[in-house]
């Protein structure tokens, strides 16, 4: 059964088992472009922001404590998930935000009126009181990428790099060779390689750290251009500090409104630690992959995790699968990267009119982070042991080992060391006894792995 609505253009049909009213239909029907929705934490985070400016209106007494108690209980059932599919609006649509913030105040009201059973509820003088599009969905995306980063991807983060820290203590004494430009070089300690693997992590996560005090500043009362229009003094302060008490974060009031509504900075250099822990992914995904090539006519020092079949016509056959993700999903992130950069750069005076592009690539990267360094700690990383045996053989045919020799023989004898061990067949040792250049003897201590490391 369809019901009527209507707004200021005039009455539309609504689904009579939907909360939304006429802006949310008209958005359905306006813009129906692909398939991608308005992400749930950008809903989620909505939810908290309409129950905080309930709260500081109440406070504010511009808004009755049995309204705003009504807007908190509908608030809380959207964040238990339990209104999931009254949010149906496309990312493609306005560029503010404005059917997704009409689509919350719409439901919060419909749902809140069904709760009181009674017209309680008004979406834009009570939901919306003291607010603006403008100023709640940045707000809002502020809110979605913060609790984003903090909830998801840094736990994850730190699963992957305390993998990392377990595989680094528990072979101390691995003696390997050291690869440069996809060369033998000298020799290195496995541990050493796998702590560079850790580094990454550990310095990506205080980027990330570093970048996120932008996402913080909510120009939530702003109203509709920044100068605050028709929210009372206070409650731009009031609404952040409900919001930081809500979600445990340290949300503040934006000290320019201004800045906030027209600039998506914040973004772009948050986005940026993002991407940078993207790259150090690629990069880890790409050296786990290459050493743990085979498993016979590969480098093979590494043995991963058999999760699945990799072929459909090679028997037996197994792929580095969880690699491969990693490294999809690290090319989604440095795209998603351009795309904000794009959107940052855009919009015309008062207002960025790329907000949702910019939060849809933004959620999309954070969330896709978090599932594949879990995914990769889970089926690759914790079970990556080393092939002890392939690393001792590559070892002791590496000639890049000669460089211990340089202050003994000098550089100009060591490359004929290695040039003519390379040529003849023969150990680094033997090579510089037949040259001349120091015994057998001296060469071995000399030329011992160990004190290279």
């Amino acid at each position: 059964m369809l019901r009527p609505e209507k707004d200021s253009l005039g009455v539309v049909y609504v689904d009579d088992s939907k909360y939304w009213g006429a802006q949310t239909q008209r958005s359905l029907e306006n813009f129906d472009i692909g398939a991608e929705l308005m992400p749930p934490e950008i809903i989620r985070a909505y939810a908290v922001l309409k129950r905080a400016a309930a709260q500081a209106n109440a406070a504010l007494g511009v808004l009755s404590a049995e309204k705003a108690e009504l807007i908190a209980r509908v608030c809380g059932e959207i964040s238990e998930g339990r209104l999931d599919g009254e949010f149906p609006l496309h990312v493609w649509q306005t560029g503010s935000g404005t059917q997704t913030n009409m689509n919350l105040n719409e439901v919060i009201a419909n749902r809140g009126n069904e709760l009181a059973g009674k017209k309680a509820l008004h979406p834009n003088d009570d939901v919306n009181r003291s607010q603006s599009s403008n100023d709640t969905f940045p707000a809002a995306m502020r809110m979605a990428a913060a609790i984003s980063v903090r909830e998801r991807l840094l736990p994850a983060l730190d699963g992957l790099a305390a993998s990392l820290s377990e595989l680094e203590a528990k072979y101390p004494e691995i003696i390997k060779v050291g690869r440069t430009h996809l060369q033998d070089a000298v020799p290195i300690r496995f541990s050493q390689e796998v702590s560079g693997w850790r580094a990454m992590l550990e310095k990506s996560r205080r980027y990330i750290e570093a970048n996120m005090e932008g996402l913080y500043e909510l120009p939530l009362g702003g109203t509709a251009v920044g100068t605050g229009l028709n929210a009372p003094r206070g409650f731009d302060t009031a609404a952040a500090s409900a919001i930081a008490a809500l979600t445990g974060l340290p949300f503040i009031a934006a000290p320019n409104k201004f800045h906030g509504l027209t600039s998506l900075d914040a973004f772009v250099a948050a986005h940026g630690a993002l991407k940078a822990l993207a790259a150090d992914l690629m990069k880890i995904a790409n050296d786990v992959r290459l050493l743990a090539s085979g498993p016979r006519c590969g480098i093979g020092e590494l043995t991963i995790p058999e999760n699945e079949p990799g072929s459909s016509i090679m028997p037996g056959k197994v792929n580095p699968t969880q690699c491969e993700a990693v490294t999809m999903v690290a090319v989604q992130v440095m795209g998603n990267d351009a795309a904000i950069g794009f959107a940052a750069s855009q919009g015309n005076f008062e207002l960025n009119v790329f907000q949702p592009v910019c939060a849809y690539n933004f959620l999309q990267s954070a969330r896709l982070l978090a599932d594949a360094m879990a995914s990769f700690n889970k089926n690759c990383v914790s079970g990556i042991r080393p092939n002890a045996a392939a690393m001792s053989a590559y070892l002791e045919k590496s000639l890049m080992s000669v460089t211990a020799l340089n202050p003994i023989i000098g550089y100009d004898r060591a490359a004929k060391t290695a040039q003519y061990a390379f040529r003849e067949g023969v150990t680094l040792a033997e090579a510089a006894e037949a040259l001349g250049f120091m015994s057998r003897e001296e060469a071995l201590k000399a030329l011992d792995p160990a004190k290279m490391v």
